[in-house]
């Protein structure tokens, strides 16, 4: 999903395009150097290559209905406002906040991780212990937000919330962690996770028998993989990496329509209010009131 200045640009250009076209048929012969001369006064590109607004270029504003009668179709416009403007600022200041929420979620899981690090030689129950803590963090994290990225949910094709649950799932199923002291990964002492609900679960029994067969070796393993876990969550994280750069790309999208909002509602209309429902409408509310 392509979220930026220049994405929001090209549909409000697309609009302005539709607009003059119908105005002056520019399928017509002749007509095409008329069209593109108003378009360019419509719009330009700034130095960055993105359209840029020119509030002096349009006429009429809206009317009492909201629509702007001097253009050719003041419905069309008014739909575009609704839907290209209106409707995404609220969708991406929906995502933007449930995306921090993951970039915490995906902090606190590597903490854990580095917490598994941590383990010396202790008893078998608080190794087990530790462990089960664990796995219920992480199933707390993963039913946070696996729904989001389903279908039609609020991440749906959010590269960076999908990469951050695929990558915390390998991480939990790789089978390298404990190769030295000959143990396949935590498989072997009896975490695993369900190919369906994608939450994980320990077999306590089968930890226990692990644990007693190759005692350093299970405790390597598991430091083992709480490095490796945390250092997948960190990545996750890093500046410039999936989260931070999609978080980047919303919140240069949402100052972008922030700041031509007024030239934008003075050309094309006023457009229908957003009316976010079920997790979009909590996440906008989360972000109205942690970024005012």
């Amino acid at each position: 999903m392509d979220v930026s200045p220049a994405a929001i640009s090209c549909s409000i250009a697309n609009m302005q395009t539709q607009v003059l076209g119908s105005l002056f048929g520019s399928n017509s012969a002749g007509n095409g150097d008329v069209f593109s001369a108003l378009l360019s006064q419509q719009i330009g590109l700034d130095n960055t290559g993105t359209a840029a607004l020119n509030p002096s270029a349009g006429v009429g504003g809206p009317s009492s209905t909201g629509r702007n009668s001097a253009l050719f179709d003041p419905e069309s416009a008014y739909n575009m406002m609704s839907l290209i403007i209106n409707s995404s600022d609220a969708l991406y200041k929906a995502q933007y906040s449930e995306l921090s929420q993951m970039k915490t979620g995906v902090a606190r899981m590597q903490a854990a991780g580095q917490g598994l690090g941590d383990i010396t030689a202790a008893p078998a129950d608080e190794i087990q212990a530790r462990l089960q803590h664990f796995v219920a963090q992480y199933n707390d994290w993963r039913q946070s937000f696996g729904p989001d990225v389903q279908q039609g949910a609020l991440l749906a094709g959010t590269q960076a919330a999908q990469v951050s649950l695929y990558e915390l799932e390998q991480s939990v199923e790789n089978i390298f962690n404990g190769a030295t002291d000959g143990i396949h990964g935590l498989g072997d002492l009896g975490i695993t996770i369900d190919p369906e609900t994608h939450l994980a679960a320990l077999d306590t029994r089968q930890f226990q028998a692990a644990l007693s067969t190759n005692p350093q070796g299970a405790l390597n393993a598991v430091h083992e993989f709480g490095a490796n876990f945390a250092k997948s969550a960190g990545l996750l994280n890093a500046d410039n990496n999936f989260i931070p750069s999609q978080l980047d790309n919303l919140g240069r999208a949402i100052h972008y329509i922030a700041d031509n909002e007024d030239a934008l509602t003075q050309e094309f209309g006023t457009g229908d209010a957003a009316k976010p429902t079920g997790k979009e409408a909590q996440a906008l509310a989360a972000y109205n009131r942690n970024y005012p």
